[in-house]
């Protein structure tokens, strides 16, 4: 079934007008799976990896610590620790199997400052409106003080919709999209939130989706997306941007387009 859907949308672009260009690579949680140097997802040394690569973005997932610190990490637990429930310090008291120490969003945006790299930064579900506002406030001035306070610089993703309407609400000129794949682009449109982030399956039940957020002036990225064939049709569907842990794969795919 997958296949013939794919057959009959390049057929329809084909037949059609020239097919929407520019969608952009995403690397999921940094280019983590590059062999260049030791390296691990969501650590600094990922994300040096996809600024090297020269890839549009890069994907990265961030926790409030119960000690007030922001840190880039994709599980709510390390190590057996829940992060929401442990210090800083406990936390990075053993190494990520690449060797780094756990890094604070601040160690991490030291190293996005250094390239054009867009970070796509998820903010991962609040434990409490407090703590969700100030996980949020942290990262917005961690950014400011980077010089990274710029809707060209980031753009915010996250699973929590109270989060998405905060974002909304506070910095309205940034991409903001909501990533649980629930929600059809004219709810969010009414609640203010102005892009999408949802994992490619849905787009196989509502390729419409992507035209109607469009023609609504939202943004449409899709994740996970690893095989060739997904590739193709998301990209022949015009999704604004990619998200993969295969990034080079992905460039070979949008440059035989």
């Amino acid at each position: 079934m997958k296949k013939l859907l794919i057959a009959a949308l390049l057929t329809a672009v084909a037949c059609s007008s020239t097919p929407r260009e520019g969608t952009q690579i995403c690397a999921h949680r940094g280019f983590w799976k590059c062999q260049d140097v030791p390296n691990w997802e969501n650590s600094i040394a990922s994300l040096k990896m996809a600024q090297d690569y020269g890839f549009w973005g890069s994907e990265f997932d961030v926790h409030l610590t119960a000690d007030d610190i922001v840190v880039v990490h994709h599980d709510d637990d390390k190590d057996g620790l829940r992060i929401a429930d442990n210090t800083y310090e406990a936390l990075a008291a053993t190494p990520l199997p690449n060797g780094e120490i756990l890094p604070t969003i601040d160690s991490y945006l030291d190293q996005g400052a250094k390239s054009k790299c867009v970070l796509v930064l998820e903010f991962k579900p609040g434990e409490t409106p407090e703590r969700r506002e100030k996980m949020v406030h942290i990262c917005f001035d961690a950014l400011n003080s980077r010089g990274l306070w710029s809707p060209d610089r980031v753009i915010f993703i996250s699973f929590d919709l109270e989060i998405c309407k905060l974002i909304a609400a506070e910095a309205p000129e940034f991409t903001n999209q909501f990533l649980s794949g629930n929600i059809s682009p004219e709810g969010l449109n009414e609640m203010g939130i102005n892009g999408l982030d949802y994992h490619y399956s849905v787009f196989y039940d509502h390729p419409e989706w992507v035209e109607e957020a469009h023609a609504l002036g939202m943004n449409v990225n899709v994740w996970t997306v690893d095989s060739r064939q997904d590739m193709e049709y998301m990209a022949a569907l015009g999704v604004d941007c990619i998200t993969t842990n295969e990034p080079l794969l992905l460039k070979e795919v949008l440059e035989s387009r």
